[in-house]
């Protein structure tokens, strides 16, 4: 497969799932701001989705205030903000039109219908319509595109790609999640009716509230949450499923060049593999998620160096 093609349907995939992910980040601190708090308490959940993404820069340029509509605004339909879910939506669809042979019909008009919707939609209808309702189709959609992908796609080099696309993309954004939750919820734990709402808002985020049921039977411990999201195997947005997956993809698709980029990521898995919750939070989980989200940059900086177009090349 040329560089070029796998290049493009790894980075639809991404922005897919990145969109995906952005709109369950905003839609959880969007039901917690719901919660009785005090303005300050509503307006640093929102501050720490913009200093996550490493935006204040960009934000300060378009908005003087750091506050609920402000955000939404800008991380849901900014069109110059490049991480916002319509510029998501509108990259992933233009790296499908550049490998527009290569997909299935369905996946095409999925994609293609995705955009066409989305930028029709400006942010006071979404937000008069209610934004919950968007963020649900961001989801179903991105549901949608993934379904047609692993019910239409021939699971060839192509399949691989977009696979190692979506799992590095939903390990990152699992870690960014879970790091700015934990540590807005943690101070506050008071095991009380607004903290098991909040904890289940983010359960709830990551589709998860059912999940941590059936696997602990128990009442919502902020523990327990994040063993469930980093070292379940079996839970499809956990770390450890992601990188379970991406070592499988790796393999089906290794070359001369990407030993280094297979022991890397093999030693992340271990990581995962073996490691306890206790031991991660000893060593503190804020610092433990950002090695981890590190590692998974240049992880994904190695697959482009190895199999697609290098990212200094692309940008």
């Amino acid at each position: 497969m040329l560089s070029r093609t796998a290049d493009h349907l790894f980075w639809m995939s991404r922005y897919i799932e990145r969109a995906e992910n952005l709109a369950r980040l905003l839609d959880v601190t969007w039901q917690m701001s719901l919660v009785p708090q005090s303005e300050e308490a509503a307006n640093q959940s929102w501050n720490a989705i913009i200093a996550l993404n490493s935006l204040d820069e960009a934000f300060a340029k378009k908005h003087a205030t750091v506050n609920g509509e402000n955000v939404l605004k800008f991380m849901v339909s900014d069109p110059d903000n490049l991480s916002s879910i319509h510029s998501c939506l509108r990259l992933a669809r233009e790296n499908a039109h550049a490998v527009r042979g290569t997909l299935t019909t369905e996946m095409w008009e999925t994609l293609n219908a995705t955009w066409l919707e989305a930028k029709e939609k400006s942010f006071e209808q979404l937000l008069g319509a209610g934004i919950g309702d968007y963020f649900e189709w961001v989801k179903m959609r991105s549901s949608l595109s993934r379904g047609t992908t692993l019910g239409t796609l021939l699971q060839d080099e192509a399949y691989h790609f977009i696979r190692l696309g979506t799992l590095l993309e939903r390990a990152d954004n699992t870690a960014r999640i879970l790091d700015v939750k934990y540590h807005v919820l943690r101070p506050h734990d008071d095991e009380g009716a607004t903290d098991f709402y909040e904890w289940g808002a983010l359960l709830r985020s990551v589709s998860a509230f059912e999940v941590y049921r059936k696997v602990y039977r128990d009442v919502i411990t902020p523990d327990r949450v994040a063993e469930l999201l980093i070292l379940n195997k079996d839970m499809p947005r956990s770390l450890h499923f992601c990188l379970n997956s991406v070592i499988k993809n790796l393999e089906l698709v290794a070359n001369r060049q990407s030993g280094e980029t297979a022991r890397q990521a093999g030693l992340l898995h271990a990581q995962l593999h073996y490691g306890r919750i206790e031991d991660i939070l000893a060593h503190g989980l804020h610092e433990w998620l950002t090695d981890f989200m590190d590692r998974i940059y240049l992880l994904g900086d190695g697959i482009s160096k190895d199999f697609l177009v290098p990212m200094a090349e692309a940008a």
